[in-house]
């Protein structure tokens, strides 16, 4: 997924604030979810949602403003319920940033645990 850091992104050092990958990771693993056929009104509409109750970053190297990004998401792992979403965070090809964030699956009532649907595990399945 490209990316176009932008101004507002940038913190006094010049380079892209941290918090800001939080938001890029988001919004890849979005696109991910949507070209895998996963559809998050649809699981909403099953009465299951899933949850952030994980997140790491890793640096490499500065991304700076208006500099060739793009985000590669893959999944690294699915569990009972539970599913594990990696990112690369390439600069002009080069990784700069990688992160992962753990999902748990819940119910949309009460947001309890619940089990990874079988079509989600599938498509999940598959993209690894």
């Amino acid at each position: 997924m490209p990316i176009v850091p932008r101004y507002a992104e940038i913190d006094q050092q010049g380079v892209v604030f941290n918090g800001h990958y939080l938001t890029w990771f988001d919004e890849a693993c979005t696109a991910f979810l949507d070209d895998i056929g996963i559809s998050y009104p649809a699981l909403i509409a099953e009465g299951v949602d899933f949850q952030v109750v994980h997140t790491e970053i890793d640096y490499a190297a500065p991304v700076r403003w208006r500099d060739d990004v793009s985000v590669e998401v893959r999944c690294e792992r699915v569990g009972t319920t539970s599913f594990t979403i990696a990112f690369t965070v390439l600069r002009s090809g080069s990784p700069a940033v990688t992160g992962r964030t753990v999902y748990v699956v819940v119910s949309a009532a009460d947001w309890t645990k619940h089990a990874v649907p079988d079509t989600m595990r599938a498509a999940l399945s598959a993209a690894r």
